[in-house]
């Protein structure tokens, strides 16, 4: 049985929020995400959520491998792995999630368009997309590895 996409709650649709978060779908459409470890996957949502609209974040060591649970060799090890697939730039304490290669977006564009319905054939643009989806999607990747 075929199932059909249809918002579920409306009044709960997602849009990109105020304070500018988002996870660019060219992560798993380009296979980054396959080539993170659980860590770094962790590290990169945590900064692209608090990131500005420059991708910009201050958290330092401390704070991040308490909120991610992770030792410092750990956050190293996750911090490296990022900048190595050229999605971070870091010179402590600053951060910057970088845009992935290839990908541009009009900045005006990316302003006034609205957000697509999840499920979409939109939602396949390189728009934004929800974490449950690209979790499902590192998911079904990794188990047909």
């Amino acid at each position: 049985m075929k199932t059909v996409k249809r918002v579920l709650r409306p009044e709960r649709l997602r849009q990109v929020p105020a304070q500018f978060s988002w996870i660019d779908q060219a992560l798993v459409q380009r296979h980054l995400i396959d080539r993170c470890a659980a860590q770094a996957a962790a590290l990169y949502l945590f900064l692209v959520t608090v990131a500005d609209a420059q991708g910009l974040s201050y958290y330092g060591s401390c704070a991040l491998m308490q909120r991610l649970h992770l030792s410092s060799e750990q956050l190293g090890a996750a911090r490296q792995q990022l900048i190595a697939l050229e999605l971070v730039a870091y010179q402590a304490p600053l951060y910057q999630v970088l845009a992935i290669a290839g990908t541009t977006v009009s900045p005006r564009t990316a302003l006034t368009s609205p957000a697509p319905v999840p499920g979409s054939a939109a939602g396949n643009s390189g728009g934004p997309v929800s974490l449950a989806r690209l979790l499902e999607q590192l998911e079904q990747r990794r188990g047909r590895l």
